[in-house]
């Protein structure tokens, strides 16, 4: 598949889904079946009889495996985006939302089915898009926050040279490691320990306007 670039992809995920509840279904079935054989063996097939629709059904809204597949990683994705708004959506200033997206992020990452089953059944097919093919994920995860932070302050400006962006896109790398490579010095067991890291070494880089 090949990867949108970062405006593309924060605009895929973000919006609303327009998928029926036939499709819904197709989804789930798909879902279960990547979560029981990852996605080499996901079969169309098994799919359709999981959902209770004929192959035809699937393929009249998913052309092709790769498209069902991906269709599923979408909605994933969406959740997770959902799941962070609505966490910081009361919070008051452009760090706390900063900080308790940070934690809400990390905290899904590491409980989420999918990705936890991706990344022991087919690491092939998922780090590339988490780490040397990147980007994309990492800018529009960036955009994101930075969007959230808008929504509080208006547009962010740089302080002290720091440009919210860039401060913003090191909260998206340093989760990324941490879900990758959970073993670690610093206490980042809990969510207070990772709102303690978060608070102590990341919300330093930025102050509200």
């Amino acid at each position: 598949m090949r990867s949108p670039d970062s405006a593309s992809l924060l605009d895929l995920v973000t919006a609303a889904t327009d998928t029926d509840a036939v499709g819904e279904t197709i989804l789930d079935a798909a879902l279960a079946e990547m979560l029981d054989f990852g996605l080499r063996r996901t079969n169309v097939e098994v799919v359709a009889k999981r959902a209770g629709v004929s192959r035809a059904t699937v393929y009249r809204r998913f052309e092709t495996k790769d498209a069902l597949i991906q269709a599923v990683l979408v909605r994933e994705s969406h959740r997770f985006y959902t799941v962070i708004a609505e966490a910081v959506s009361t919070l008051p200033t452009v760090a706390e939302r900063l900080v308790e997206g940070f934690v809400v992020g990390v905290r899904h990452a590491r409980t989420e089915p999918l990705m936890n089953r991706l990344l022991a059944t087919d690491p092939e097919a998922l780090l590339p898009y988490l780490t040397t093919h990147g980007y994309a994920v990492v800018a529009a995860s960036r955009d994101f926050l930075v969007w959230q932070g808008e929504q509080v302050a208006g547009k962010l400006l740089p302080v002290e040279n720091r440009d919210p962006a860039g401060v913003a896109e090191i909260f998206v790398r340093l989760a990324i490691s941490f879900t990758l490579t959970p073993q670690t010095c610093i206490p980042f067991d809990s969510d207070e320990d990772i709102r303690r890291f978060a608070t102590s070494y990341l919300a330093v880089l930025i102050r509200d306007a």
